[in-house]
Formats: structure tokens, sequence, C-alpha cells
């Protein structure tokens, strides 16, 4: 089976985040990037996949800074394939023209199975599987924590709210948007990971022109506001119950 597995890198959130001169993106001047969360997952899905069934796992970023050592580490943990996708990023693009990039990528590559996160947490949106499906003519199935394949189909499993599971079954080839794998992502030993720089090979591809149509401009940019700070409430226990229940009056609650 011919797995490729779609990542982004997004802002570390550990880091603090400014808005550039223009109002309308983040200054990436020293902007540390990470791999998305939930693309961590699926390059763990598709290694497990890999595992269980055989094949071949292709991990396709885009190349922008922080895009290589992604790559070795996804190399490290056993992806075979490591894919950049080169273009003009700094300019800003749009999910919709990222999708119809990859895309492209991904018919040369003939892949049985697509699986990319459900979303990502820079922009709390999850359009790139649905889009990637479309263009690809091929179903889409998101919010997957777990699956399995028998033949040319995919068993699915998604978790609802209340506990409930369902298991879908879908046609190959197929795009699936990985919400958990199921496993934790395997952490991999810097050493093992320098290892994988020396044997690894970064192959890249060009991106055809930005077709940004569809895709929402971004107006503004800013850094929350506090409208107002928390009061303390000091005193015994009483003189604070006794505080919060005028505040809960005063508010309409009580």
């Amino acid at each position: 089976m011919n797995i490729v597995v779609v990542v982004k890198l997004v802002p570390d959130l550990v880091e603090e985040l400014t808005v550039d001169a223009s109002g309308t993106a983040l200054d990436t001047s020293w902007l540390r990037r990470i791999i998305n969360e939930f693309d961590d997952h699926a390059v763990e899905q598709g290694i497990l996949l890999k595992e269980r069934s055989g094949g071949q796992v292709t991990v396709l970023a885009p190349d922008v800074e922080g895009a290589d050592d992604i790559l070795f580490t996804a190399a490290a943990k056993g992806a075979d394939r490591l894919l950049k996708l080169s273009g003009d990023f700094g300019s800003g693009v749009n999910n919709h023209a990222l999708a119809r990039a990859l895309s492209t990528t991904i018919k040369d590559l003939k892949a049985d199975l697509v699986l990319t996160g459900v979303q990502a947490h820079d922009d709390s949106d999850g359009p790139i599987g649905p889009l990637l499906a479309e263009f690809l003519g091929m179903a889409y199935l998101g919010y997957v924590a777990g699956l399995s394949v028998q033949e040319a189909k995919v068993t699915a499993r998604k978790e609802y709210p209340g506990g409930l599971v369902a298991e879908m079954e879908v046609d190959l080839p197929a795009v699936l948007g990985i919400q958990a794998s199921e496993k934790p992502p395997r952490y991999v030993a810097v050493s093992k990971v320098r290892q994988a720089m020396q044997t690894a090979k970064l192959e890249s591809q060009a991106a055809p022109a930005w077709d940004m149509s569809g895709g929402l401009p971004v107006a503004r940019m800013f850094q929350p506001e506090a409208a107002s700070r928390a009061t303390l409430i000091e005193g015994d226990a009483e003189a604070v119950s006794s505080r919060l229940v005028e505040i809960l009056k005063e508010a309409g609650v009580l």
C-alpha cells in the first residue's frame, strides 16, 4: 500500500507570537515552527499501518523553515520517503491554494491512502483533507481515531460524545482526517534523528503557480486585549462566600 501523509508546520505556542507591520500576518522573522499536533498523529497512524500491513509511507511537507527537522524525525520513526513542496510560502498561501498544489504532487505519487491531521491550531480550520479529497476525486472521512485496512477497503473508527464509537467502511483510494492515532506518537531520540539525517534522502518538488481562489483573505490580525482584570476576594470563608452571593445577585444569576 502506498500511504502519503501530509503535514503542516505551525507556530510553536510556547513562544510569544507577534503580528508583523502589515497587520495581516504573524512576524515570521524569528518564529519557531513545529509539526501540527494532529498531523503528528497522522504520521504515527501511517507508520502503524505500514508495520501491520506493509507498504510505503511518504511524508509530504511544505518547504518552510523547520521542514527538514520534521521530515528527518518522521524518517527516524519509520517513514520511507521524505518529500518537500517548494514554493513562495513567504507571501502567505491559503489552504485552498496549498491543497491544489499538494493534490498535484499526490497524483504523481499514486497514493492509495492519504492521511492528514483533521485541523491545524494556527487557523483552527480543517479544509485541507476535504479539499484534497475533492481535487483528487477520492472519498473523505474526518475525525478518525484508528483504522484498519482490508484489501481495497479501510475501516475507520470515529468517536462521538457520550462514549459512542462508530466504525465506517470506505473504499480506497481515500483521504482520512486523523484526530488521534491508535497509539500516541512515538518518541525518537535525537541520536536516531541525526542518524536519519545521514541516511535518509530529502526530495523536493516545485509547486505550481498558486491559485488562491476560494480562500478567505485576512483583513486584520491583532493581539487579544484585556477588557477587565480579575477581582480577588479577601477574607475568611464566610466573608468570601457572602461576597460571591452578592456578585451573583448583581449579575442576575441568583
